[in-house]
């Protein structure tokens, strides 16, 4: 669930895995790889990907489908 909702808050905002990359200090290629699943995302990197998208941390892991942060 993560994984694809990551992709999905890319996609609908428009950005590059290469720019959502650069905002959260990871390369494309590690972004990508969060994006498929191949390689799990650290918590200080999970909180930076919230925090860009404007998301909770919880919404991310998809323990709620409320996006809101707190």
């Amino acid at each position: 669930m993560m994984y694809k909702r990551i992709r999905d808050l890319r996609e609908d905002r428009g950005f590059t895995q290469t720019a959502i990359g650069k905002a959260i200090n990871v390369t494309q290629r590690t972004y990508s790889y969060y994006e498929t699943g191949q390689r799990m995302i650290p918590p200080e990197v999970l909180s930076r990907l919230a925090k860009f998208h404007n998301v909770s941390v919880d919404y991310l892991l998809g323990d709620t489908d409320n996006p809101r942060r707190y």
